[in-house]
């Protein structure tokens, strides 16, 4: 090791990706002060906004996707892949990295080569319920695996849970819901609902909670009856009416974004959400009941890493062509009325969460870097 342990941190294309990077960077700093902390992603992720704002440094190397029928760029696929990894051998030289943490997405693979190659100790943090193939690659050859689900399928892994933000991981909702309800514009008394498809929206989501609402309502100028929503619609997902003027009844509240989902957290009764690992994880953190509504795209991983606060009866689980305006016109209502059935969610799911994933991560990690006979090869 050197003097100052040097960690080389990859990830990135998304906040699912980067938030828990930045979580473990975070934590290894309050355990080991002075360590060097890089980030490598790639040069068009969210991580090229989100890592030097938090105070860290970020290189890039070119992102290689794998093309998904033949084609000219799958015979360049080698060339690039290869010159990728020179790329992130070069990042770890520099950086002269003890330890290399990955958390999946495209540029870890070559990173986690580049790793190998050198003989610098590989740390794998897996978001999802089901691994992604980079850090399947990894996981191969890695010191450590740490999951935030059980069953992932990666050889050696430990269920260490999803590294979070300390204000989301130390989020007491009681003593918190009436100041976060009052900074959000929202009547610290009523019962509330929040609903949101994460950063980039819910199309589908968005369109039957508007739809069962109208129902609610009813003629115009009266308000949501009973209950008040917090609807996150999503970056340009403003929902407008036939005039082109945002949607707007008494009861109903829209943004597109929350700064710090930890408010919108505390102040809910009830989260309508995606099956996203991070939301599922930090539901469970804070004790919060949920409606779940899977994306019905990709590979099936949202329903996976919700089944198992479904199973805890944390959560109801509704596939995305079963979440109607019907659904939320007289399902929600009920649920919100309930506050018996919300209080066994909310005790369910805080036994199912995991406050110190950060912590237990930056140990797994710090152990990695000074385990014997990993000692780097600087010069090849």
């Amino acid at each position: 090791m050197t003097p100052t342990t040097s960690a080389v941190m990859a990830g990135g294309g998304t906040a699912g990706h980067v938030s828990p990077l930045l979580a473990m960077a975070d934590a290894l700093r309050t355990a080991r002060p002075g360590i060097n902390v890089r980030v490598v992603g790639t040069p068009t992720g969210m991580e090229t906004r989100l890592v030097p704002a938090a105070g860290y440094d970020l290189e890039t190397i070119a992102r290689v996707p794998l093309p998904r029928r033949p084609s000219l760029d799958l015979l360049k696929l080698p060339f690039r892949f290869a010159a990728a990894v020179r790329g992130a051998k070069d990042i770890l030289r520099r950086a002269e990295a003890d330890v290399v943490v990955g958390v999946g997405g495209y540029v870890c693979t070559p990173v986690y080569l580049a790793a190998r190659s050198l003989r610098i100790p590989v740390v794998v943090h897996e978001a999802n319920a089901k691994a992604g193939l980079a850090n399947k690659v990894g996981a191969r050859f890695a010191a450590r695996v740490g999951t935030a689900f059980e069953g992932t399928g990666l050889p050696g892994a430990e269920l260490v849970g999803m590294p979070m933000r300390p204000q989301i991981a130390g989020l007491d909702r009681a003593a918190a819901r009436a100041d976060a309800r009052r900074a959000l514009g929202l009547d610290p008394d009523l019962p509330t609902l929040v609903v949101t498809g994460g950063s980039s929206g819910a199309l589908s989501v968005n369109t039957a909670l508007i739809g069962g609402l109208r129902r609610l309502v009813g003629g115009p100028g009266a308000a949501v009856p009973g209950f008040q929503v917090l609807h996150v619609t999503g970056a340009g997902k403003g929902i407008r009416d036939d005039d082109g003027a945002p949607v707007a009844w008494p009861g109903y509240h829209q943004v597109e974004y929350v700064d710090g989902m930890e408010q919108a957290y505390a102040a809910a009764d009830l989260l309508v959400a995606r099956g996203g690992a991070g939301t599922v994880c930090e539901i469970a953190a804070v004790g919060l009941p949920a409606v779940l509504v899977p994306l019905p795209i990709g590979n099936g991983e949202q329903a996976l890493n919700a089944r198992g606060l479904q199973a805890a009866g944390a959560a109801r689980v509704v596939p995305d062509e079963e979440f109607t305006e019907d659904y939320v016109a007289t399902v929600l209502p009920g649920l919100l009325g309930d506050a018996a059935a919300l209080h066994t969610m909310a005790e369910a799911a805080r036994g199912q969460g995991i406050r110190d994933a950060a912590q237990r991560m930056a140990a797994m990690v710090l152990d990695a870097a000074a385990a014997p006979g990993t000692t780097p090869t600087r010069g090849n």
